[in-house]
């Protein structure tokens, strides 16, 4: 039967890795892991301004052009908007990486509670296997806050989530002109003079 201070040292472990699991989930389920702003300039002094809420899986973002006219928000998914194989890839392996930090709390968690409630000190089952998986978490915490800058500084990901924000208006003010053609071209007499109606 393990002592009462072995007892109260493995159950405050359990609970931590319990909260670490729900603290990685609520990252993984999250869409603010980034606020950026992106500018464009083009032709005959027109700036265009992308400002961009993102996360692993989904972006939220809204145009200003030439500083006043605001476009309304438009929502989309990451994975749709990343051309470059190095910033897709480097997504990928920030969300495989958590995942594992998920699989290495429920294992931390599950032999805290294993010591808390039994006494299997010289297995792996021990404090061997506590320290084993809480560092496999902590090193790949690391590496994902670590990728995650390079993924936004060094491969441009908020330049191609703007770009991909941008071609998105653009696809909707072409199919409103298309819509509102079509429409034209579908009621042309409505639109003409009454005297030149003929019956």
């Amino acid at each position: 039967m393990p002592t009462r201070q072995k007892t109260l040292m493995y159950g405050g472990a359990f609970l931590t890795s319990v909260a670490s699991f729900v603290v990685i989930c609520a990252v993984l389920g999250t869409q603010g892991w980034m606020d950026s702003e992106v500018s464009f300039s083009g032709g005959e002094n027109s700036t265009t301004t992308v400002s961009l809420t993102y996360g692993l899986f989904q972006v939220t973002c809204a145009q200003v052009i030439n500083e006043g006219l605001q476009i309304s928000d438009s929502n989309f998914q990451v994975v749709d908007a990343l051309r470059s194989s190095g910033t897709k890839g480097i997504n990928t392996a920030i969300i495989v990486l958590l995942v594992l930090i998920l699989l290495s709390s429920l294992l931390s968690a599950g032999f805290t509670c294993t010591n808390t409630v039994s006494n299997p000190y010289q297995t792996f089952l021990g404090p061997i296997g506590v320290y084993t998986w809480n560092s496999i978490s902590g090193i790949l915490t690391l590496l994902v806050m670590i990728l995650f800058p390079i993924n936004v500084e060094g491969n441009g990901m908020s330049r191609e989530l703007a770009i991909k924000c941008i071609s998105l208006e653009l696809g909707d003010v072409g199919s409103k002109h298309r819509y509102s053609k079509k429409k034209e071209q579908e009621r042309p007499i409505e639109n003409a003079s009454k005297d030149v109606i003929l019956f």
